[in-house]
């Protein structure tokens, strides 16, 4: 007997009130415990890097071992974007280009709105094209951006995001010779040693550097050859700096009606880029899944060759497998598809609780179906951890989720601290399509969170559920994922984890239970009627 658990109907508004007023509470409670023991206010800046040092060191005692590597920080920004002599006439030239592109969007979107065509099909598909290509035409900080935007359903309608998406593996090249040089460069000796042949022109070309298809001459293997845009870091440094002055005016201007630091989310969004700019961390990202998924005849993770890689080149494995953004291939290839998904669910519930190191960037163009039908991941300069506490609190929320237990469930996510004061906003106004399906339907506010890399866990899992849903329209989350949960429960060592199977299984025993009861009261109902008919 299988059943498919759901947050009953009637209970969703109370539910719904409990939560929000659950969540409030504690969150003015914990304001309140944070301004008893603050006796001198400490700058932002300051704050912050302390926050990210002790969440450092958190994961450094978990794990007992952190591979990412912190290069990130306000003062490094500044000091990089003031270090030529002209750095004042080139960041006031820039922030003008900026304003005067984006200014010139926005009146078009004003005055589609006084002209009434605003939500016209025509004039929002134009508007979005217009949008992608004034990204692309500001240059690698705002091309990745608007990759951020693309993953971004909370906040961004689906036609706009429909158009960003092609940022992802859609953008202008540079030119071959400049390349190659970066290459030579970095080799430290000429091409034809290293390789016995390499493609003409990139393969792909993405944000910060474009793919070459190339074949090792010691080896005869093919490899993805990786080249960092030239002088990208200069302009990515000035970039940063002038979002965070911009940030800093947002907050002093509307920081309560924005609901989060602007300078924060300014922060999170230059660290993940700069761990991307460094193509020697992406190396030793992907050694890492490497190993986590070594025993797993079913995921494909590549190889990389660290010998012939520095900070602008990166030489990979060459995977050739089906892209997820074509299902129709896929389907057409006569493979098990509903295999396939099942291993992308576990691959991506291994990532979240078992190493607690993930993808960040699991977008359909990031994922290849094999011919053997394992499923393969590239494109590691987007990774995230997630250290053991909170994957307890993640297992907690989903629990108390099904329990309808609301209060604990604004406990947990106010620990993992994405939740705040939502400031009298309407639970209705988001859709909360996160970890199972059991959420579908559950509705409430998302303020804007602090903790934008913590979002990114939900963002990598819903992502690869709109992969999902597209090979298989009927697929359900949580029919695919729960096998997985239940065993990685039932044999874990932490006994705070068999405490959460033991809830799970409870409230599913119930279930069946209260199922099977009325199973036999209509049976024997019916049996009556029958027999007095």
């Amino acid at each position: 007997m299988q059943c498919q658990c759901q947050l009953p109907t009637r209970h969703s508004l109370y539910g719904q009130k409990v939560f929000h007023q659950a969540t409030r509470t504690r969150v003015r409670q914990k304001a309140a415990r944070t301004q008893a023991v603050a006796v001198t206010q400490i700058p932002t800046s300051l704050s912050t890097s302390r926050v990210w040092e002790a969440a450092y060191e958190q994961l450094q005692m978990e794990k007992g071992v952190c591979n990412l590597i912190q290069k990130y920080s306000p003062e490094a920004v500044r000091e990089r974007a003031l270090s030529s002599p002209d750095a004042t006439f080139q960041i006031l030239v820039r922030g003008l280009t900026m304003t005067g592109v984006l200014g010139g969007f926005f009146l078009g979107l004003a005055w589609d709105r006084i002209s009434l065509q605003a939500d016209t099909p025509g004039r929002v598909q134009f508007r979005a094209a217009q949008l992608r290509e004034i990204l692309t035409s500001l240059g690698p900080s705002f091309v990745k951006a608007g990759q951020v935007l693309a993953s971004r359903p909370d906040i961004v309608r689906e036609d706009y995001m429909n158009e960003l998406c092609t940022l992802q593996d859609d953008v202008p090249s540079f030119p071959d010779d400049q390349a190659f040089g970066i290459l030579q460069e970095e080799l430290g000796r000429p091409i034809a040693e290293v390789f016995s042949s390499i493609s003409e022109r990139p393969i792909a070309a993405a944000s910060l550097g474009q793919v070459y298809k190339a074949v090792l001459r010691e080896t005869g293997q093919e490899v993805a050859v990786k080249v960092q845009r030239p002088g990208v870091e200069p302009i990515i440094f000035r970039d940063l700096f002038i979002f965070r002055a911009l940030a800093r005016l947002v907050n002093s201007t509307s920081k309560r009606k924005l609901g989060c630091n602007a300078q924060l989310i300014v922060d999170e969004f230059g660290e993940k880029l700069l761990e991307e700019l460094d193509y020697l961390q992406e190396a030793r990202n992907i050694q890492d899944f490497y190993r986590n998924f070594s025993n797993d005849p079913k995921v494909k993770i590549p190889w990389v060759r660290r010998d012939l890689s520095g900070p602008r080149v990166l030489c990979m494995e060459w995977i050739d497998g089906i892209r997820c953004t074509d299902p129709a291939a896929i389907r057409a290839s006569g493979m098990d598809v509903a295999e396939f998904i099942r291993c992308g669910v576990v691959t991506g519930l291994r990532q979240l609780l078992e190493f607690g190191l993930f993808h960040g960037d699991p977008h359909p163009g990031n994922i290849f179906a094999m011919p053997d039908g394992r499923i393969a991941y590239v494109d590691f300069g987007n990774v995230a951890e997630l250290s053991q506490t909170n994957k307890q609190t993640l297992i907690d929320a989903i629990v108390h989720a099904v329990n309808e237990d609301y209060e604990g469930m604004a406990d947990d996510f106010i620990k993992l601290e994405i939740w705040q004061d939502s400031m009298g906003r309407s639970l209705a106004d988001f859709n909360f399509r996160t970890v199972t399906s059991k959420f579908n339907e559950f509705g409430c506010t998302v303020p804007h969170p602090d903790s934008e890399r913590f979002l990114g866990h939900f963002r990598a899992l819903l992502t690869q559920e709109g992969i999902c849903l597209t090979l298989s329209p009927e697929f359900h989350f949580l029919e695919v994922a729960y096998p997985y949960v239940a065993r990685r429960l039932l044999t874990a060592e932490d006994p705070i984890l068999r405490e959460r199977l033991f809830q799970v299984s409870l409230l599913t025993c119930v279930v069946n239970l209260a199922v099977a009861v009325c199973q036999l009261l209509l049976a024997g109902w019916l049996a009556g009627w029958l027999a007095g008919w």
